[in-house]
């Protein structure tokens, strides 16, 4: 049966193009090749050459729904304004490989009376066994990109399990020849100066004042913008000195899984992915004792309970590292009324610290109560 009407024919036909990767897009030229041919199909089922709008714009970007697809979405849109009469993809997968977007598309194509065509043939979304071949195709669809994704992962994290899976290292070490071998790096400037940051932690107990130590002495600090970089001289950061303290890899560690990706709506509605640090108890691989460190496991783990305890605390918590102000006192004492850590005031010309809670009505939203000063 002849599903092409002279109402199909009246609309455009659009011929819709994607490929998951830029590498795909410049290395599978025959993909793409292929892909612009359907605009010969379109008019071998009788639509004019300027009837045929080709959407391109996909080229290099995944159909997972993972990014932004402003291509489908000007494909969407122009259905939905039932301009179309005929929707072209090479296969399912090029369309949709999420079966939101795929299901979204054959419910507007059924409403606007648009067919949908692939290299095997011409469906209509508004009969029921078109739409029924049409949704088994869009499931297995994304049902293959599930099984690609996990034999890749599977792979990914079988080697990282046995620490041989080869990624970035930080500043100070080297891949060796053997399988999953770590040495540190050969320049001995380089080694110095990471060795350097845990000895002035040792004494100092805090990453700024280890950071303030290299500012001061006019010391410079190996960066590697990413991995194929070359190794640079540069002045130090707070970033790079507190990289340095919680990377476990400079205590001989590999570590693997220490971040996921989350799938987040932005304002607009639109799907993207956030990354988010992991605590310890969920890394994928954590193999301890696997090269040679600048400092032993039982040193990290105290290095990062102070830091920890560093980090400036909330309401009715204490702890942080000490700050200015004369007081040893200071970050330490708490209000016996509210419970609020008291914090340092001047009070007069000579400079004398005293200690006054903290009055936060505005932010707590309540009556603040009678001050109490503590003399310094």
């Amino acid at each position: 049966m002849n599903k092409v009407t002279s109402s199909h024919l009246a609309r455009i036909a659009i011929v819709y193009l994607r490929q998951s990767s830029a590498a795909q897009v410049e290395n599978n030229r025959e993909s793409t090749d292929r892909q612009y041919a359907l605009a010969r199909q379109a008019a071998t089922l009788g639509w004019p050459t300027d009837g045929i709008m080709i959407i391109d714009e996909d080229l290099g970007l995944s159909g997972s729904g993972a990014v932004a697809q402003s291509g489908f979405a000007r494909l969407t849109a122009e259905v939905a304004l039932g301009r179309v009469g005929l929707v072209l993809g090479l296969e399912v997968s090029r369309l949709a490989r999420n079966n939101a977007d795929w299901y979204r598309l054959i419910d507007l194509c059924g409403l606007s009376d648009t067919l949908i065509g692939d290299a095997e043939g011409v469906y209509h979304p508004a009969v029921f066994n078109d739409r029924l071949l049409l949704g088994l195709k869009g499931t297995m669809s994304e049902a293959e990109l599930h099984i690609l994704r996990a034999r890749l992962n599977g792979g990914i994290r079988n080697k990282a399990e046995r620490g041989e899976l080869r990624r970035g290292l930080p500043v100070g070490f080297v891949w060796g020849e053997a399988d999953g071998e770590i040495r540190q790096h050969p320049d001995e400037a380089v080694r110095t100066a990471i060795a350097s940051v845990f000895a002035r932690f040792a004494e100092t107990g805090s990453a700024r004042r280890v950071w303030l130590w290299f500012r001061s002495e006019g010391l410079s600090f190996p960066l590697r913008l990413h991995e194929r970089s070359e190794l640079r001289w540069v002045a130090a950061s707070y970033t790079a000195i507190h990289h340095v303290l919680s990377n476990p890899v400079y205590a001989g560690a590999y570590a693997y899984g220490k971040t996921r990706r989350e799938p987040v709506l932005d304002a607009s509605g639109a799907r993207k992915t956030r990354m988010r640090h992991l605590p310890q108890s969920e890394w994928l691989v954590l193999i301890k004792e696997h090269h040679e460190g600048f400092i032993d496991w039982r040193t990290y783990e105290a290095n990062q309970a102070r830091l920890a305890a560093n980090t400036r605390p909330g309401p009715h918590k204490v702890g942080g590292a000490v700050r200015e102000g004369a007081a040893l006192l200071q970050g330490l004492a708490s209000c016996g009324h509210c419970g609020r850590r008291l914090k340092t005031l001047a009070r007069d010309k000579q400079d004398e610290n005293e200690f006054s809670s903290c009055l936060s009505r505005a932010i707590q939203g309540r009556d603040a109560h009678r001050e109490i000063s503590i003399a310094a």
